[in-house]
């Protein structure tokens, strides 16, 4: 079952496609659904998504298919085989559209990360706006990298790295790894000969070894924003 909020969130997209033949605004999501940020509006967007409800058409950032209501019982239809599927908007409309492209996301931004040594990652209640174009299905959260550890990755110090939660991970994937219950950091993640290794990427630094249980991955990385001074 739906909660509530999916329930409404659903339908008043429904109603707004039918109406204009656009995709609401995540700022109109918000506001409809009375949320107090955009971020909200995401994660309710990606659990319907993994639930089969709604799909977003590739190549928009302001593009939602309703693929079921609730309430239809139906296996909810498969994506179409082709990646360059684009919605079909009458010509009056494309300029609307092509203006609502920049919809951002209020990513909670949740201090610093080390890509060096491991530091503390600390809980914030600020917030970074991210283009929602960038964030694929799931939760995310942002942190501030610090240190260069991972520059070989073209990731710096002041870089926002955006992370999609997740508690597991492959081998080679770049984690957000919690250390010993309280540092975090920003590594390669490989698995060997019974110990989670950390490996940097820049060849000043060495990696780091650990035990399985001393060290939990929070999320993985999705994107990174740079701010240019």
């Amino acid at each position: 079952m739906l909660t509530a909020k999916q329930h409404e969130l659903i339908r008043f997209i429904q109603q707004r496609l039918e109406e204009t033949g656009i995709s609401p605004s995540f700022e109109e999501m918000k506001e409809a659904l009375d949320l107090k940020s955009k971020s909200g509006v995401h994660r309710l967007i990606s659990a319907l998504e993994e639930r089969g409800f709604l799909r977003r058409l590739p190549n928009r950032a302001r593009a939602l298919e309703v693929i079921r209501e609730p309430g239809d019982t139906t296996p909810a239809r498969a994506a179409p085989p082709s990646d360059n599927v684009v919605p079909m908007v009458p010509p009056a409309q494309r300029v609307s559209q092509a203006v609502a492209a920049n919809d951002v996301v209020e990513l909670p931004l949740h201090g610093r990360i080390a890509a060096g040594a491991p530091i503390e990652a600390l809980e914030g209640q600020s917030t970074l706006p991210v283009p929602a174009a960038l964030l694929g299905p799931g939760e995310h959260y942002a942190l501030e990298v610090s240190g260069d550890s991972m520059i070989e990755a073209g990731i710096f110090d002041g870089d926002f790295a955006l992370v999609r939660r997740t508690n597991t991970a492959r081998d080679g994937e770049i984690v957000v790894a919690l250390v010993r219950g309280e540092e975090a950091t920003l590594k390669y993640l490989r698995r060997e000969g019974g110990k989670v290794r950390l490996d940097p990427a820049n060849a000043t630094y060495d990696p780091q070894f650990y035990r399985p249980d001393e060290v939990e991955v929070q999320g993985k990385l999705a994107g990174l924003l740079r701010r240019y001074h």
